[in-house]
């Protein structure tokens, strides 16, 4: 039996911290704006992340003034004790906002590169490769888009892309659930499993549907999958036990 790695993917709404549909109305001025709650919402978000060993992020800034120009992917790496992180800007507004994806990992990924998703600018994915080439892990931490065609040329882009890997993970806010047809074509297409079709993430408050997922690879073993009900964004979070191929090690 292989080593066993807790993963989790959190959107995490640049730390405004939304806990009510009218918090859409009377925080919105923090999507342009700081705030000095920012920063506490971080640390709690921090302290949740600690148990785990490999974290994707979604809606991160990227060290705009609205976030008093820190880097939240670093802040977040550097507060719960991940040696290792990435940063993916995919969308500036001037030096106000820097929306972007994040990678947060406790083991040495022999590679990381971030791509830009087909469409209108703004959506990408952050690649992180573990061991050698198809026979290593591929992690992918990706924001789709909100409309279904453009979901599916994403999807069809991330699909051509694991294709010759055999242990894969895709992770994120993918702004849609199991059952939308752009989501079932492209787990079809991959073999990718999703462990938990009917877990709810959005909203955080009274989960109704489920946005954020982490699809696997059937050859690696899911021990747990649950979304925590840890309301610090508007999306929960959701976390994954699995266990790696004995054959499969990974860097300290």
């Amino acid at each position: 039996m292989g080593r066993t790695l807790k993963l989790a993917s959190f959107n995490i709404q640049t730390g405004i911290h939304t806990r009510r549909y009218e918090d859409y109305l009377f925080k919105s001025w923090q999507h342009l704006w700081p705030s000095d709650k920012r920063l506490a919402t971080l640390e709690r978000i921090a302290d949740f992340l600690r148990p785990f060993d490999i974290v994707g992020l979604q809606e991160v800034d990227g060290g705009g003034s609205r976030s008093h120009y820190v880097v939240q992917t670093e802040y977040l790496a550097r507060q719960a004790g991940f040696p290792y992180w990435h940063n993916q800007v995919n969308r500036r507004i001037g030096r106000v906002a820097l929306h972007s994806n994040g990678f947060l990992s406790r083991m040495r990924p022999d590679s990381v590169h971030a791509t830009p998703l087909p469409g209108l600018p703004g959506r990408g994915a952050i690649w992180a490769r573990f061991g050698q080439e198809e026979d290593g892990l591929l992690v992918c931490v990706l924001h789709l888009a909100l409309s279904p065609r453009a979901r599916r040329r994403q999807l069809d882009f991330v699909a051509e892309y694991i294709a010759d890997t055999d242990h894969v993970i895709v992770m994120g806010d993918l702004n849609c659930g199991t059952k939308a047809p752009e989501l079932r074509r492209f787990l079809a297409r991959t073999g990718l499993t999703d462990p938990v079709p009917h877990l709810r993430t959005f909203p955080s408050w009274q989960p109704l549907r489920k946005l954020d997922h982490i699809l696997i690879s059937p050859n690696l073993t899911v021990k747990q999958i649950q979304a925590y009900d840890f309301v610090c964004s508007d999306h929960l979070p959701v976390g994954m036990e699995f266990t790696l191929p004995a054959a499969l090690p990974l860097a300290a």
